[in-house]
């Protein structure tokens, strides 16, 4: 291909895509509004692959990269030509008007919007066709992960060569219907959202949110430390966007919180403050329960522990050194009790969490309760919140916590709210994964794909979904939706028709049907 790439914006990402384009061997051509922008950036992105040379990361000659600075007007050779301008719906049409001016018939024109449609951005082209959403995730020349986005308008053969660019480039491409947020930034909402909610109902310090969701639910970072790390402006501008076109629908609420951050300029590490203050960095310590002594042995009535059954609370009693696992037939007062729970010598019910408050269970079993969370792996696991009912006695809290300290985890205290921490995350994540499939997204195998390397999740929300069972996953946004009632934890349909045919855990599809994105459009 003889073609120079064009690129528009030499901003972050701008600079980043022609980064990735040259060091692939394409000739690109960097445009900016602003005068000296593009030389300026084309300079950085000399350094930048001169250190990764350095340090052994990269083969590639920085001088031989093949790099121009040009106005727009410069770019009438190009067989692409890629913006990543200003994220403004006005200022992006105007460019493509502007570039049909420009370039040949056969030009692809491509956006890294992470929020506009190409459906919109076409609109008043004369040629809609040729345009394409190219969504690259920053830092670009790191980010594995490229969104290629097909609008009303575009011509399949159009987001074909989209995908096939990126991919040339070293790029793991999915394909994405013109649906706001696209796949990452629609599904990633709850990740945000349900760390914002418990914050809200004070469960516990965001501290240990961030603890626990990277100790027990795998995750690279915690949700608050993440949203200081992006710029809480830019990740409640991006919820507020989605909410909003949305209709807003109350599964994509903004935080009242982070709206409050935002106002007061506590926007996280940029500012110095956001939820943690980068000029004390005691606020970011999580505090997990002091030591306490292990119980020596805990009892499980009624269960035969094959491997089928075996629940993770099972599997993470299995750490805990020195303490013995009783297995006792039923007597009358354990008839009631269903099985995957264990009692501890206080007499205090262990149960792991699926979706119900500690209160509500004791107050089923007339026994005090403790709900244990779930985790992505428990023989992995560093981290375990658990949230005792009301009045529970301190002497089972505490041989909770000596049990779990025993199989050398933190262990992280939390009010009594339903769905605790990792649970009701993860339900929520398979949840919209759930609906962006119903609605014909993209692919089953691209949401989980987008979702791991777009935003670093240690497992895909609909393969989590089926690990864990569709009908656990119904059961915990069932009871999360009857506790709060508003709206927030509604099921996707096609959630409740999957636990209703079993077709996940049985390892098939969530979809008795595959499709191609958008198709239904």
């Amino acid at each position: 291909v003889t073609e120079p790439i064009g690129v528009v914006g030499a901003g972050t990402m701008g600079a980043g895509i022609a980064q990735v384009a040259a060091v692939a061997g394409r000739r690109v051509l960097l445009a900016d509004a602003v005068p000296g922008a593009a030389e300026r950036a084309i300079a950085k992105i000399r350094d930048r692959v001169k250190a990764q040379v350095e340090k052994g990361r990269l083969d590639a000659d920085p001088a031989a990269l093949d790099l121009t600075a040009v106005e727009i007007a410069g770019l009438g050779e190009c067989g692409v030509v890629a913006e990543a301008i200003v994220e403004e719906l006005g200022a992006k049409k105007a460019l493509f008007a502007e570039l049909e001016g420009v370039v040949g018939a056969d030009c692809v024109l491509a956006s890294n919007s992470s929020s506009l449609t190409p459906t919109a951005m076409a609109a008043g082209l004369a040629h809609p066709g040729r345009l394409v959403g190219l969504h690259f995730f920053n830092p670009v020349p790191a980010m594995q992960l490229v969104e290629v986005i097909s609008g009303l308008a575009t011509a399949p053969e159009v987001a074909d060569a989209a995908a096939e660019l990126a991919a040339g480039w070293g790029k793991t491409v999915v394909r994405s219907a013109a649906t706001p947020g696209f796949i990452v930034n629609r599904i990633a909402r709850p990740y945000y959202a349900e760390a914002w909610r418990l914050y809200e109902e004070h469960a516990t310090t965001p501290a240990a949110i961030d603890a626990v969701l990277t100790g027990a639910g795998g995750f690279r970072m915690g949700p608050f430390a993440l949203m200081d790390l992006i710029g809480h402006d830019v990740n409640e501008a991006v919820t507020r966007s989605v909410w909003t076109a949305f209709g807003h629908d109350p599964r994509f609420a903004p935080s009242l919180a982070q709206r409050a951050l935002v106002e007061a300029g506590w926007l996280g590490r940029k500012t110095g403050r956001g939820i943690y203050s980068y000029a004390d960095p005691a606020t970011a310590a999580a505090a997990p329960a002091p030591a306490a002594a292990r119980p020596r042995t805990v009892i499980e009535y009624g269960h035969d522990l094959t491997d089928n059954s075996k629940t993770q609370l099972r599997e993470l009693i299995g750490r805990s050194l020195g303490v013995a696992v009783i297995a006792r037939d039923r007597d009358d007062a354990a008839a009631g009790l269903p099985d995957g729970l264990l009692e501890l010598p206080s007499g205090a019910l262990l149960i792991q969490c699926a979706g119900a408050t500690a209160t509500a269970l004791s107050a089923a079993f007339e026994r005090p309760v403790i709900v244990v969370d779930r985790m992505l792996n428990p023989a992995t696991a560093t981290a375990i919140a658990v949230a005792p009912s009301d009045g529970c006695p301190p002497a089972a809290v505490a041989e909770t916590i000596g049990l779990f300290q025993a199989g050398h985890l933190n262990v992280f205290v939390i009010d009594d709210v339903p769905g605790l921490i990792v649970t009701r995350t993860v339900a929520m994540l398979a949840n919209l994964a759930a609906d962006a499939l119903a609605s014909r997204v993209a692919s089953e195998a691209d949401i989980d794909t987008a979702m791991r390397l777009g935003v670093n999740y240690p497992l895909g929300p609909l393969a989590w979904a089926r690990e864990w069972g569709t009908s656990d996953i119904l059961g915990v946004l069932d009871s999360l939706d009857n506790w709060y009632r508003d709206g927030h934890y509604r099921a996707s349909p096609l959630l409740r028709r999957a636990a209703l045919s079993q077709r996940a855990p049985s390892g098939g599809t969530l979809l008795p049907r595959q499709s191609q994105p958008g198709e239904h459009y």
